[in-house]
C-alpha cells in the first residue's frame, strides 16, 4: 500500500493504467528478425488470397518445418491435417505427451471478397460481364473502379481439380467494376445511402469486349470469345463453372504503408495476420512442454458455419486421429482434453481511426501501435452472440505477457450500441475451455486493402509462443 503519503507522481504511475507504444518496447536486438518476419508475412499474403491458397501455402510451410501429413504418419510429435483443401489443423505434441493439458490457437483463412454466382457469364451491350454474390461484410463501393483479379477452382467429373489465377502476374490482364461517372450519377446514385448507390446485383466484372468474328449476325460474339480462350486455356466450357469456387479478389501485391514503413497494407489481413502468426508460433516456440494445436477455419465471415468451418467438430476429429495412434481414441478423453485446454481465438480489432473517434469508445478501444488486442468478449447490443472469457483466465494472461514484455490491451470493438460483431471463440467455448480473442488493431477492415502495425504484428506473434511455450 502506497498512501496519501507517497508523491502524488509516483502514486499516479503505479495505480493508473499507462497507454504504450509498442515501438518503445522493441529493442535494437530484435529489428532484424522483426522485418525478417514481416517479409516472410508479406510473401504469405501475396500468394495467399484465399481459403485454399492460404492452405497450400501454409502446408509448404510447415513440410519445410519438418511437419508430416498426420494420414501418412504413425508419428505424432509434428503432423498437419487438410481439411477438404479449406482448413487446415496443426498438432505439435508437448513434452508432457498428449493427455497433459493443450494449448489451442484458432483463426481464420477467410476474407470478405466477390464470389461468381454458378452461372456467372453474360453479354450486355457487346461486353462480357460476370455476375457476383459478394461474400462477408463489405462496403460495395469499395470494390469499383480498381483492378481486381480472378481465383479459384474448378471441379470436372471426372474427379480432376484445376487452379485458376489470372491478374496477379505482371502480363496478365486485370478484370474491373466500372462505377458511374459523376456527370450522370446526381439521381442514380449521389442522392441515396452509402450502402444504396451500388446495388449488389451491380457488382459485374468487366471480362471481355472482343467480338469472336466479323459475322454481326451472330448473338453474343464477345461471350463466344471470351468463353472460347477460357475453353483453349482451361478446356472448361460454361457448364462447368457449376462446379467451381471462383473468387475475385484485389489484384496486386503487400506493400509497406507510411514513410518510416511502419505499416502493412494488403488484401485479407483480416485474418491471415493472426492465420500467419499461429502457424508461425507453432513452429517457432521453444522446446513447449504442452501439446499445441492449430485450427485454421474457413467460413468466420459468414457465420462459421459449413464443413471446414469452426462450428463443426473439426477438433475432436482431429485429437481422434492423433489419441488413436496412442490407443486412446475415446470421446471421453477428447472432451477432458478439449475441457481442460487454453484457447486464444486469433482474430483482429478494430484500430481507433484518427477521422472517426466518433464511433469508438475511447477508454475501451484498440490502438494501432498500441501491440496485442485482448477482446475479452465480443458480441452485439448487451453482448449478444458472445463467449466471454473470465476473469481467472485474463489474469494469467495478464501475468505471462507481462513477465514476457509483450505490450497488450484489452479492446471492445467500437461503443456499445454503436459496433459489434462475432468470432471463432464462442464455438470453441462449446467445449468448455477457457479461450479468449487475441489480435492486432486494424485500419480499414473488411476493405480490399487493410493496415496493420508491423510493431502490433510483432508483439501478437511473440505473445502467441509465448502462449505456446507456457
Amino acid at each position: 500500500m502506497l498512501g496519501k503519503k507517497s508523491d502524488p507522481k509516483d502514486l499516479k504511475k503505479a495505480l493508473f493504467l499507462e497507454r504504450k507504444n509498442a515501438w518503445d518496447h522493441i529493442p535494437e536486438s530484435q529489428q532484424k528478425h522483426l522485418e525478417t518476419y514481416m517479409k516472410d508475412y508479406r510473401s504469405f499474403l501475396d500468394y495467399a488470397k484465399t481459403e485454399r491458397e492460404s492452405v497450400d501455402t501454409a502446408i509448404e510451410i510447415l513440410e519445410k518445418a519438418g511437419y508430416t501429413d498426420i494420414r501418412k504418419t504413425q508419428n505424432t510429435n509434428k503432423i498437419y491435417y487438410n481439411h477438404y483443401g479449406r482448413a487446415l489443423a496443426v498438432y505439435r505434441q508437448g513434452k508432457s505427451g498428449v493427455q497433459k493439458d493443450l494449448r489451442i490457437l484458432v483463426a481464420h483463412l477467410d476474407s470478405p471478397r466477390l464470389d461468381l454466382k454458378q452461372y456467372p457469364l453474360y453479354e450486355d451491350e457487346e461486353m462480357a460481364l460476370l455476375k457476383t454474390h459478394y461474400y462477408g461484410g463489405i462496403k460495395k463501393y469499395q470494390w469499383v473502379s480498381r483492378p481486381l483479379a480472378l481465383h479459384g477452382v474448378i471441379a470436372f467429373p471426372d474427379g480432376t481439380v484445376d487452379t485458376i489465377v489470372i491478374g496477379e502476374d505482371e502480363d496478365d490482364p486485370v478484370f474491373t467494376i466500372a462505377d458511374l461517372l459523376p456527370h450522370l450519377a446526381g439521381k442514380a446514385q449521389m442522392e441515396k445511402k452509402a450502402n444504396e448507390f451500388i446495388p449488389a446485383e451491380k457488382l459485374n466484372i468487366l471480362f471481355g469486349g472482343k467480338p469472336f468474328n466479323d459475322d454481326k449476325e451472330l448473338k453474343d460474339r464477345v461471350k463466344l470469345n471470351v468463353m472460347n480462350l477460357l475453353n483453349d486455356a482451361y478446356g472448361i466450357t460454361e457448364h462447368d463453372f457449376v462446379s467451381a469456387d471462383l473468387e475475385i479478389v484485389p489484384a496486386g501485391r503487400s506493400r509497406e504503408v507510411g514513410l518510416d514503413r511502419a505499416f502493412i497494407g494488403a488484401y485479407g489481413q483480416d485474418d491471415r495476420v493472426c492465420s500467419y502468426a499461429s502457424l508461425r508460433a507453432v513452429i517457432d516456440a521453444n522446446d513447449p512442454e504442452i501439446s499445441s494445436l492449430v485450427l485454421l477455419l474457413d467460413k468466420e465471415e459468414i457465420g462459421s458455419e459449413g464443413a471446414a468451418g469452426a462450428n463443426t467438430w473439426i477438433a475432436e476429429l482431429v485429437l481422434g486421429y492423433i489419441l488413436a495412434r496412442h490407443g486412446l481414441d475415446q470421446s471421453g478423453v477428447i472432451r477432458r482434453l478439449l475441457a481442460n485446454a487454453d484457447c486464444l481465438s486469433a482474430d483482429v480489432n478494430a484500430g481507433v481511426h484518427p477521422d472517426w473517434k466518433e464511433v469508438h469508445e475511447l477508454l475501451n478501444a484498440g490502438y494501432m501501435n498500441g501491440g496485442l488486442i485482448l477482446s475479452k468478449f465480443t458480441g452485439v447490443r448487451g453482448k449478444g452472440g458472445s463467449n466471454e472469457a473470465p476473469a481467472e483466465f485474463v489474469a494469467k494472461l495478464r501475468d505471462l505477457f507481462d513477465k514476457h514484455d509483450i505490450i497488450w490491451r484489452i479492446a471492445e470493438l467500437g461503443k456499445t450500441d454503436e459496433g459489434g460483431g462475432g468470432t471463432i471463440a464462442k464455438f470453441m467455448s462449446y467445449y468448455c475451455m477457457n479461450v479468449i480473442d487475441a489480435g492486432v488493431s486494424v485500419l480499414d477492415m473488411h476493405s480490399p486493402f487493410e493496415i496493420t502495425s508491423k510493431a502490433d504484428i510483432w508483439m501478437m506473434y511473440k505473445a502467441f509462443c509465448a502462449f505456446l511455450e507456457s
